[in-house]
């Protein structure tokens, strides 16, 4: 994840061509367009994420001394890419353009462009302002991730906030369970001090509760769906 190999779209200017055909400026921009469709920056950049993904696990399962569990745990996750459009409210209110919610995954790294408008809530109930600086990823665990630790981690509330015109544009990769996969909390993790807060789950099959109108309208869809 060095410096040294940043990944960049490629940028070609078109504006001095005028159609003008075989000439020094058209020769160039030709080789220039063909070594953008041959750019791997579409396909690297959810690989380079993943990578970040994986580092932050791993930590995560030293840290709470379950390393025996690190090849099943990664061996069972498949990864989403998607890119995000926010338009502009076309107003100076502020408005709520995305509800609040946890995201149902391992773990969310999400990038943005310079419109601000993500608000995580904290446990004591209050909404912060996300500004990260241009080059920084958000890292955020999901509630699989959560049933998984017994609690350990917490999946934040989090919720999109807009005001003005400009749009906001925001590129996620999601680590998710592999269908038929049990979410299960190990045992290491499970004790008198920290009993089992929920029942073993398929995380497809959660999901599926979760798009319900139950599963919409609880506070928490994963306590009402598993919890103990």
């Amino acid at each position: 994840m060095g410096s040294e190999s940043t990944l960049k779209l490629p940028v070609i200017d078109f504006s001095n061509l005028d159609q003008k055909v075989h000439t020094p400026e058209w020769d160039l921009v030709r080789t220039q367009v063909l070594e953008a469709l041959q750019y791997n920056t579409i396909q690297s950049f959810p690989e380079r994420l993943s990578e970040l993904d994986q580092i932050v696990r791993r930590m995560i399962l030293e840290s709470l001394d379950l390393e025996k569990y690190l090849e099943e745990h990664m061996g069972s996750t498949n990864y989403l890419l998607r890119v995000m459009k926010y338009k502009g409210t076309q107003t100076s209110e502020t408005k709520l353009v995305l509800t609040a919610h946890t995201d149902k995954i391992i773990v969310t790294i999400l990038y943005q462009n310079q419109v601000e408008g993500l608000e995580v809530e904290t446990k004591d109930g209050e909404w912060i302002n996300v500004k990260p600086s241009p080059d920084s990823f958000i890292v955020m665990i999901g509630d699989s991730l959560l049933a998984w630790t017994n609690g350990r981690l917490h999946s934040p509330n989090h919720r999109v906030m807009m005001t003005g015109d400009e749009a906001r544009y925001s590129t996620g990769l999601f680590s998710i369970r592999k269908a038929g996969y049990i979410i299960e909390a190990p045992k290491e993790l499970v004790d008198e001090e920290h009993p089992l807060l929920f029942k073993p789950f398929d995380h497809v099959q959660f999901l599926g509760y979760y798009y319900t109108e139950a599963g919409q309208k609880a506070k928490s869809a994963l306590r009402n769906y598993c919890g103990i």
